[in-house]
């Protein structure tokens, strides 16, 4: 569950950044892209935790 919220934040972002190409807003582009890349950073975190419980369970 928490990758599809990474992911959707991801999506989002590209989703607000790209209409903020479309109407010449600096801002909403700048806000998009720090989404999408929140939501880079907590699907990053999410992998290496689970390799993380993937080997202590060894």
């Amino acid at each position: 569950m928490m990758k599809g919220n990474a992911r959707t934040k991801q999506l989002r972002g590209k989703m607000r950044e790209t209409l903020g190409k479309a109407l010449g807003d600096k801002s909403m582009q700048r806000a998009g892209r720090g989404e999408q890349l929140r939501g880079k950073a907590q699907e990053m975190t999410e992998r290496a935790a689970g390799q993380i419980r993937q080997r202590t369970k060894h």
